[in-house]
């Protein structure tokens, strides 16, 4: 399968989240967009509508495997929306969508809220992802950082704005910052790691829930600095160069093969979605999730992800059968 640019898939996804206001709860009488009867197994062809939403991160995944699965089956429409994991919890929570995208695991306080609304969330471990701490291609200072230097530069109250505040070598250039946004899973995963609290950050920095702003932010400014998902500069390599980490143990960059052999600390991290059994049980539903670990290493590998392992594979499909049965 030939590999596309993400250009394609925030169209989709944008072209498709237009039908969102016409899709009903799953189970509803008046859902104009439920699923026929057969499970896909009869020849059959698979109708509904699987409302997704959640992590900017997990987006390109799956609105690629959205695609693929909507090109074998026509009569299923996916859209996909960005809302980023805590927005897109929050309308899992509500009721609004099937399949929630997550870059961390989902927290006491959403599950309460969940459960509130007579919904239980269950999770699926779809792929692996390193955050990437990334800089203009023309700084050529700043190599490699340890945890401690990120952690001086990001933790609350930090005044250092210059390079040269992290390290004396390097020079004597300002220092801009750009980052994700507070309803974001690489938010909350970024800030523990590094920062070593959840949610603890210097507030004077470009936050956004869409990555393309910290890629265009950092490849227009020599002294910028940002972080986002692996995937993200591996496809804008040029545009921003990844920074290798010392997480106490030497230097390490950035890569798939990091990441997958856990070489990558602390800044490796599984990446989630969330369905809840009255979805899940749908037949269209359980084609696309299906679908989904079926092709998982090509459509993983194809979106610049890193594939599940074969324990984690497993597991996701045991976890499958598991929500399919209850």
């Amino acid at each position: 399968m030939a590999r596309r640019s993400r250009a394609p898939w925030r169209l989709l996804a944008s072209t498709l989240a237009l039908t969102l206001v016409l899709a009903a709860c799953g189970g509803d009488d008046d859902d104009g967009g439920s699923a026929s009867e057969d499970t896909g197994g009869g020849g059959e062809e698979l109708s509904g509508t699987i409302r997704v939403d959640g992590s900017s991160t997990v987006t390109p995944l799956i609105s690629l495997a959205a695609e693929d699965f909507q090109n074998e089956n026509p009569g299923v429409q996916v859209p996909v929306g960005t809302s980023g994991t805590g927005g897109g919890f929050e309308k899992f929570c509500n009721g609004e969508t099937d399949i929630s995208m997550a870059s961390r695991p989902i927290k006491d306080e959403e599950t309460q809220a969940c459960e509130g609304n007579g919904i239980e969330p269950l999770e699926l471990i779809v792929a692996n992802d390193g955050l990437s701490v990334v800089v203009n291609p023309e700084n050529d200072w700043a190599e490699c950082l340890t945890v401690e230097q990120l952690k001086k530069v990001w933790e609350p109250g930090s005044t250092i704005n210059n390079w040269n505040q992290i390290d004396p070598s390097f020079p004597d250039q300002a220092l801009t910052l750009y980052g994700a946004g507070s309803d974001s899973g690489t938010f909350d995963y970024f800030t523990e790691a590094i920062v070593g609290e959840e949610g603890a950050t210097r507030t004077d920095y470009n936050p956004s829930e869409d990555d393309n702003v910290t890629v265009q932010g950092v490849s227009g400014d020599k002294g910028a600095m940002g972080y986002f998902g692996l995937s993200y500069l591996l496809e804008n390599e040029g545009s921003v160069k990844g920074v290798e980490i010392d997480g106490g143990n030497g230097c390490v960059a950035p890569t798939v093969e990091t990441v997958q052999s856990g070489e990558y600390t602390p800044l490796s991290r599984p990446l989630f979605v969330y369905t809840k059994p009255e979805a899940a049980q749908r037949p269209e539903v359980k084609a696309f999730l299906e679908f989904y670990l079926e092709n998982q290493e090509t459509i993983t590998e194809e979106a610049l992800f890193v594939p599940l392992t074969e324990e984690q594979l497993a597991t996701a499909r045991e976890e499958l059968a598991a929500i399919e049965g209850a």
